[in-house]
């Protein structure tokens, strides 16, 4: 197993709080896990090995950051985000775990979803978008869906991102406030905030129905972002029985001989350089 695990100091409750984690510190304990990544990535494209990562969690838990985070250093060939849009008027016809299913790895790939099949357990029901009879089948049959998953030979893990309501609170106003960030509010987070106890009766519902020794839930408190990214990259890395490949001796090849050529007097347009 990779030299950078180690267990999660702080994945209880009852945990003393601990100050915000600094950027320099981050980055440093970031760079250690990027190496893995990119040797889990090694194992899995040379092992034809199977992983599906499942995020979810409430609007502003940190889903986004934590996805960018893990992506950022490994090749988009091998680590596939999924977020899909809004079901077509086809897709609602079908049956609802059908439009997941062609986006399941196969053999060298690593499928993180940004929201899931558990929408049906969360955000639909919320909103409305489904009835309550469609809940309860999705939670009755996800499980089974899930061992078959399993038993292909996929590595399943499933991330719930638990973000405190002042915190969430701070965040949101953080998007009403900041014009970078604007584009992440939409009509939904205001009206998710205000449903936050009917969130955490679904949320509960989802974990009992679907906590399975198969394919079980794992809580990520996100109040601190990058000490919550870190936990959950730490804990993905610790999950997947990935072996780091040797590293091999490069050596950069000679150039070849100019043989007469040079640069063209061609009227390139360069760019402005105000940096």
């Amino acid at each position: 197993m990779a030299k950078h695990k180690h267990t999660d100091p702080a994945a209880g409750p009852g945990q003393l709080p601990r100050p915000r984690m600094k950027n320099k510190e981050y980055r440093r304990e970031l760079r250690g896990l990027h190496a893995e990544l990119v040797a889990l990535q090694e194992w899995v494209r040379s092992t034809g090995a199977k992983v599906c990562v499942v995020f979810e969690g409430r609007d502003t838990a940190g889903k986004g950051g934590t996805i960018k985070a893990i992506t950022e250093r490994v090749s988009p060939r091998v680590f596939r985000v999924v977020a899909l849009p809004a079901p077509s008027a086809r897709e609602r016809s079908q049956m609802y775990l059908q439009r997941y299913v062609p986006h399941l790895p196969g053999a060298g790939d690593v499928v993180i979803f940004d929201r899931s099949w558990y929408n049906r357990a969360g955000v639909e029901p919320v909103m409305g978008f489904c009835t309550q009879r469609q809940t309860d089948e999705f939670l009755q049959a996800a499980p089974d869906v899930e061992r078959a998953i399993v038993d292909s030979g996929v590595i399943l893990l499933k991330y719930w991102l638990e973000v405190s309501a002042d915190e969430q609170t701070r965040r949101l106003q953080s998007r009403i406030d900041d014009p970078r960030k604007v584009w992440k509010l939409s009509e939904l987070d205001l009206k998710s905030y205000s449903r936050w106890h009917e969130y955490s009766r679904c949320r509960d519902e989802m974990f009992r129905a679907t906590d399975t020794a198969w394919a079980p839930w794992y809580v990520a408190r996100t109040d601190d972002k990058k000490r919550g990214r870190l936990n959950i990259i730490n804990h993905l890395l610790a999950n997947v029985p990935y072996e780091p490949l040797k590293h091999r001796a490069v050596s950069l090849p000679k150039r070849d001989k100019a043989n007469g050529y040079h640069e063209p007097a061609m009227p390139l347009r360069f760019i402005a350089t105000p940096y």
